[in-house]
Order: structure tokens, then C-alpha cells, then sequence
């Protein structure tokens, strides 16, 4: 075992560490000592995001030591940048196993600091902890969720008093303070026993917020009249044993939709995920026990939310009359062109109405919006870039919806993270507003194909695990930037964007130029025939994504089936050639 490893493993056993932790590292000593090796080669990161990892003992797990010094860090950047304020903060998880534990560790550290809690009384969607952190006047939030992760994985998400997750400065500033905590003694994990231990500080919220949530959300309804004329629109919805029980069908309830199925299978929340591999809406087989479903019921839409509730799925039937799976990309695009449509039908467009995407998310929605003459502003991968977007144009534009091809969407600005909650009953709304004019939202987006081009998607995830996991995607990552393709599948390479070095490029004539957004490891190339390729490394996990899009014209809906075909073929030629 390296000396390094070797040392923390002792600290850990020689520490002040509870019995039950140091019998477990004893007996993965014993029994796997690779696993002994991957759980404290490293210290977990706290990066940009907060942590997610796979839990268990070590540095390099998500346990109650790593959350108590990740939270110590963040509470003592909270009393820096609040110094002289009352600070407060509020706190929610998820279904995951130990969520609940790890929550109301955060609370303790944070009261032990001096800092006002707000703890929801039971699992909340993590779209609710962002608009809880904006009703409640709080300075941040934490909220412990894995998102779409398998059922090992937990985490730790940090917000900023504007309701989105933290972007820099106070990114930076965070993990600095984390970074300086050494060891578990410097965590303040409660009040002495003469004070109360701190409870006094941490106060238990639910219905209340609720209550306004609900009613944020129900004011996003564009044509409640439809609805009353559609109420029977039939919805099944999945929360996928998540937290979107919660929540969800209240809201399509006070939406005014009358059936609506919740796929019993997955109703409960449970951290294990028993009918799932993944527990993400993007994934086919997490939505196949509510595919069936919608199918036995001949439903008009299936909806389905991870166990964090801020990502959303949707399933209609084709122009067939086959059920099919719509991608991220295309949900966004029948969400943000419907807004568009409903406020010109409605007369309250204005010069300033805006919408965000980000630089991986259909260029189809930039072509839709210059059309309509909305501006359409691109950002870096990740909902909290959409977040601070907003509040850098507040007062100035009138922002309208925000999204990103992986399931994200936010309507409205209440709160500043995907919410999918919200995006259920707006996607509902939007089938019922189709079925009202006898047609189903999948030729919707055929019309739209017709009108502003076909546009083509498609995502691959590479993923590298272990300890030379991420040097293997650092490596593919320098040799596209070393070794730059002069030209993909035939087609001229025109634009080369390094989003690392904040420059873009054309590799034909040498012109370069300054890219404006921060600095994030992500390169794109933008062929001739309108072909874009991007290439980023996630930031939560050990993997790479390649997204690849493409497009042309569609002249008319009878030759959508041989377009796509058309289409397909194209990404398969550039895959092949770029030897994925």
C-alpha cells in the first residue's frame, strides 16, 4: 500500500473516528484491500458542484465525516462573506440511503457555527430547496442528493442566496475554505451540551413551503382554459422512487388535470432504486415499468422525474402511433417554442424576453428564438451558468425559460435550479393544448422541423474508472486539442471553440478569436455542412460526453422517416471517423 494511503488509513484508525467506521476499514483491510486502496487514495473533491461519490468509509467516500468537513468549510465561507448579517440557510435531501442522516449532520455543523437552519421535515425535490433558500430569505443551502446517480452514490449540492448553486467567486472560495479543514477535530459537530447542542437554531419547514411552491407553480399554467377543456388528459407519471411524490401530482391536481396514473411500482421512495439500474429519466429502462403503463392505459403522456425531482423525461406517441422516448434536446425544444408561441398569441411579448440554453443543448432553440426575435443567450454546461444569467439580466430582460439537453428545465424565475416538479405540469399542459387542436405533441415537433430545420441530436458517455480513469480522459482531451481533425466525415472542420483556453478558431485560415465565457474544459468543432461535435469531461463523474448534432431541412412532415434515417446515418459516419 502507498505510504500516503497508508497514513490517512491510519488516522482514520487511530482517530477520533467511531467504533463501527474503524471495525468496517479493519475488515476491507482484511477482506479487499483494493477496495481499502480506492476508498483513501485521494480526498474526496469538493468541487464546483459540492461532492457526490460512492459512500462508505475513507477520504474518498461519501460518509458523515467527509459531509461534516465539507460543511464546516462552507459554514465558515458563510460567516466570511455574511460577516455583521444574520445568516440562515436552508436544507433538504433526497430518497437515497442515508440522505436523511446526512442532512441533519449538515444541520448540526451549521447551528454549531452559529448559523440559523432551515431543515425540511421530511425528503423535498431539489428545485423546492432552491426556491426555499429565495421564500426564506436565506444567505445559502445544501441540499444531499446524487441526482441520477446508482443507488451507491450520495452527495452534497451548494447554493448561494440567490437560489443557484455556486458559481465563482464564492465556487472558489468554498473549496478553498473545505480544502483547509485537515482533519475531523476542527468540525464544530455540535453546540456543548450547556447550550442546547444547537438545536434551538435549526427549525423544521414542509407545508408551508410547499404551499408556496405550489402556488409559484401554478401561476406558470399559460391556458388554464385549455385544461379545463383537456382535464382528462391521461398522465402517468413515475417519480422513480423519488422525491417527486412529493410534489408532483398535488401540482397536476391544482393544474387542474383529473387523471393522472402514478406508476405504483415506483411510487415509494427508496434509496435502493429496487425496479432500476439507474434512476435517471434519460435512460430507457427507467422508464420502461411506466412505458408499459402508459401503454395498457392508451395514455396521452408519460412523465417521469429522477430521485432529486430536478430532471424530467417524457415518453408520447409518434406520428405512427408508437410510443417513443423524446431526448432532452427535443422536450426543450417543444418547451421553450411553445412559451415563445403562447406569449406572441397572448400579446405580451416584449423586446426584452429572453431565453438560455447551454453550448451542448439543440442549436435548433437559437434558430427558433432569432426567428421570433427573442434573444437566445448560450451558456456553459451546468443550471447554475442559466441561474446566474438571470440574475446578471434582472431588471434589464424578461427571462423566460432556461434549459439543457440533459432533462433540465426552469420556467420562470422563482427559483434558480432545473426543476422538473414544474416542468411535468407545463409538458402536461403542453399535450393537452396540442390534443385541443387533434394533434399529439411528437407531430408538433415534425411541424416544427418543417418550419425552422431538422435538427438532429445524439450523446455518447465514455466512462474511465478508477485511479488512471481521469488521466485516461485528460489524455483523449489533449490529444483533440494536439491533434486537431482538418476535416470530419468529408466535411471542413470551421471552428474549433476551446472553452479552455477561451479561444475559438478556424483551422482553414488561421483567425482566432476570444470566447467570452468562463473557462471550462470543453472543446467544440463546427463543420461546414453545420455539423457540431463537443467533447467535455463531467464534472461529477469519470466520464467523458461526446454530443454530436446535426441538421437539414425538412420540406415537408411526409418525409420525416427518411430524413432522420438521413440524419442517423450522419452521426454514425462522424462517430466512425472520429473512432469512438
Amino acid at each position: 500500500m502507498d505510504t500516503k494511503i497508508k497514513e490517512r488509513v491510519d488516522i482514520w484508525l487511530n482517530g477520533s473516528f467511531d467504533e463501527a467506521t474503524k471495525n468496517e476499514i479493519r475488515k476491507i483491510q482484511a477482506e479487499n484491500p483494493d477496495e481499502l486502496t480506492d476508498a483513501f487514495y485521494r480526498n474526496l473533491e469538493f468541487g464546483t458542484g459540492g461532492l457526490r461519490g460512492i459512500m462508505g468509509v475513507g477520504t474518498n467516500r461519501i460518509n458523515k465525516y467527509t459531509i461534516g468537513m465539507a460543511t464546516q468549510g462552507y459554514a465558515n465561507y458563510l460567516k466570511k462573506a455574511w460577516a455583521g448579517d444574520d445568516i440562515s440557510i436552508a436544507i433538504a435531501h433526497d430518497s437515497r440511503n442515508n440522505s436523511r442522516q446526512f442532512a441533519e449532520i449538515t444541520a448540526h455543523v451549521m447551528a454549531a457555527n452559529g448559523i440559523k437552519v432551515f431543515l425540511f421535515e421530511s425528503l423535498r425535490p431539489t428545485p423546492e430547496l432552491s426556491f426555499a433558500i429565495r421564500y426564506l430569505g436565506c444567505k445559502g443551502g445544501v441540499v444531499c442528493t446524487a441526482s441520477h446517480n446508482p443507488k451507491e452514490y450520495n452527495g452534497y449540492k451548494a447554493y448561494w442566496n440567490d437560489g443557484g448553486q455556486l458559481v465563482p467567486p464564492h465556487d472558489k472560495n468554498v473549496i478553498a475554505e473545505v480544502d483547509k479543514i485537515a482533519s475531523v477535530d476542527e468540525v464544530k459537530w455540535s453546540l456543548p451540551a450547556g447550550q442546547g447542542g444547537g438545536e434551538h437554531l435549526i427549525q423544521l419547514i414542509g407545508r408551508d413551503v410547499d404551499d408556496a411552491y405550489w402556488n409559484m407553480a401554478g401561476n406558470l399554467s399559460v391556458y388554464p382554459d385549455i385544461i379545463a377543456r383537456q382535464h382528462d388528459l391521461k398522465i402517468v407519471y413515475t417519480p422513480i422512487h423519488g422525491t417527486g411524490i412529493m410534489l408532483v401530482p398535488e401540482l397536476l391536481k391544482r393544474y387542474g388535470f383529473t387523471h393522472v396514473t402514478v406508476v405504483e411500482e415506483q411510487a415509494k421512495p427508496d434509496g435502493n432504486f429496487p425496479t432500476v439500474v439507474y434512476p435517471n429519466p434519460e435512460e430507457s429502462e427507467a422508464m420502461s415499468i411506466g412505458l408499459k403503463k402508459a401503454k395498457e392505459l392508451d395514455a396521452d403522456i408519460l412523465l417521469g422525474t429522477d430521485p432529486d425531482a430536478d430532471r424530467v423525461g417524457i415518453a408520447v406517441k409518434d406520428h405512427k402511433g408508437n410510443w417513443v422516448l423524446l431526448n432532452g434536446n427535443q422536450t426543450a425544444v417543444l418547451a421553450f417554442n411553445y412559451l415563445i408561441e403562447a406569449r406572441k398569441a397572448k400579446g405580451v411579448s416584449r423586446p426584452g424576453d429572453m431565453v438560455v440554453k447551454t453550448i451542448v443543448t439543440t442549436d435548433m432553440i437559437n434558430r427558433i428564438a432569432d426567428v421570433n426575435q427573442v434573444t437566445c443567450y448560450d451558456v456553459l454546461t451546468g443550471f447554475k451558468w442559466i441561474a446566474e444569467l438571470i440574475k446578471e439580466k434582472e431588471g434589464t430582460e424578461d427571462y423566460i425559460i432556461g434549459g439543457e439537453e440533459s432533462y433540465g428545465l426552469l420556467v420562470g424565475s422563482k427559483l434558480r435550479d432545473k426543476d422538473a416538479v414544474s416542468a411535468v405540469a407545463i409538458l402536461s399542459e403542453m399535450a393537452a393544448y396540442e390534443k385541443d387542436k387533434g394533434r399529439s405533441l411528437f407531430e408538433k415537433l415534425i411541424d416544427l422541423y418543417v418550419q425552422y430545420g431538422f435538427y438532429k441530436e445524439r450523446l455518447i458517455s465514455i466512462t474511465k474508472k478508477g485511479m488512471r480513469g481521469q488521466e485516461e480522459i485528460a489524455e483523449m482531451m489533449e490529444s483533440f486539442r494536439k491533434n486537431t481533425p482538418k476535416a470530419i466525415n468529408g466535411s471542413p472542420v470551421v471552428q474549433l471553440l476551446d472553452y479552455e483556453l477561451r479561444k475559438g478558431k478556424n483551422p482553414a485560415t488561421g483567425e482566432e478569436w476570444d470566447i467570452s465565457l468562463p473557462k471550462s474544459n470543453v472543446l467544440q468543432f463546427i463543420l461546414e455542412d453545420g455539423s457540431k461535435i463537443s467533447a467535455r469531461p463531467s464534472g461529477t463523474e469519470p466520464k467523458i460526453k461526446f454530443y454530436f448534432s446535426v441538421n437539414t431541412g425538412l420540406s415537408n412532415a411526409g418525409d420525416f422517416d427518411k430524413v432522420s434515417a438521413v440524419l442517423d446515418q450522419r452521426i454514425d459516419h462522424i462517430i466512425a471517423d472520429l473512432k469512438l
